[in-house]
């Protein structure tokens, strides 16, 4: 696929996404969406690339929200499809971790995308919001539920009842991002982490994402219990045997992915 709203780079164990509409502020359409969920197979198939980060063009916004113009002409039978949803929780369930990389506004469809990360990190310029309130509407792409279950119950009714816009500082101080950085620190910071979380076994982190999901999903002790069953099974492979020994010999490890 030739992309036209979206970029896709692999840049050494990172696969990164940018929003590629600056001159819409990156507002999501339904042929971005497309094409992100190209650029997200393209990533989860390619062995070289341990993290998937979704970031947005320009020094304005990461991404405005959904294209209203699109929203304007949306019927109860479009409504009811997953759009903004469907692509969220792709990047929520897949094996590799995702980050969201964000600079200047996130709002609406945008936040929604970045609440389907497993880490979101923002800098000083960052604004955040869920307005739909504003237009008649509620969110529709997972913010009802992710929001609350991220920042608590409090902030997450605050933020959808009032729509009003959070600055960078209060993301931070409520864990709606866990990272704050200068804007020339962004991209950088972004590729620290990804370098970081490459260098564990490949296994670790898709375990580690399916224990945190499924385990909240299940209630504490059949979490307990899924997370015993999964490091029992991780204690199987070369890579937990390898692990110790490289630690035990003072040296980096050479994981083999088994």
């Amino acid at each position: 696929m030739a992309y036209e709203n979206i970029l896709y780079e692999v840049k050494g164990p990172l696969g990164l996404i940018t929003l590629n509409r600056p001159e819409k502020h990156n507002a999501v359409s339904l042929a971005t969406l497309d094409e992100l969920h190209d650029a997200l197979g393209r990533a989860e198939m390619d062995d070289n690339v341990r993290v998937i980060g979704l970031t947005g063009a320009g020094k304005k916004s990461f991404a405005s929200g959904s294209d209203l113009n699109e929203v304007e002409h949306r019927d109860i039978r479009k409504a009811l499809e997953p759009i903004v949803q469907g692509f969220a929780e792709r990047m929520e369930r897949g094996d590799k971790p995702t980050i969201a990389a964000i600079n200047g506004y996130c709002m609406g469809g945008g936040l929604e995308l970045a609440l389907g990360c497993d880490i979101r990190i923002g800098t000083t310029n960052s604004q955040y919001a869920t307005p739909e309130g504003k237009l008649g509407i509620i969110p529709g792409g997972g913010a009802t539920q992710r929001l609350p279950r991220i920042v608590g119950k409090a902030w997450g009714m605050e933020m959808l009842l009032m729509g009003e816009t959070i600055d960078a500082n209060r993301a931070y101080q409520i864990g709606l991002i866990t990272r704050l950085v200068e804007p020339e620190e962004l991209m950088p910071t972004l590729e620290k982490m990804s370098e970081h979380i490459a260098g564990f076994a490949p296994l670790v982190p898709q375990f580690m994402k399916s224990m945190v999901n499924y385990g909240l999903e299940a209630g504490q002790h059949s979490g307990l219990a899924l997370e015993k069953f999964a490091q029992a099974a991780l204690c199987e492979t070369a890579d937990k045997k390898e692990g110790l020994r490289a630690f035990l010999e003072k040296r980096p490890p050479n994981w083999s992915g088994r």
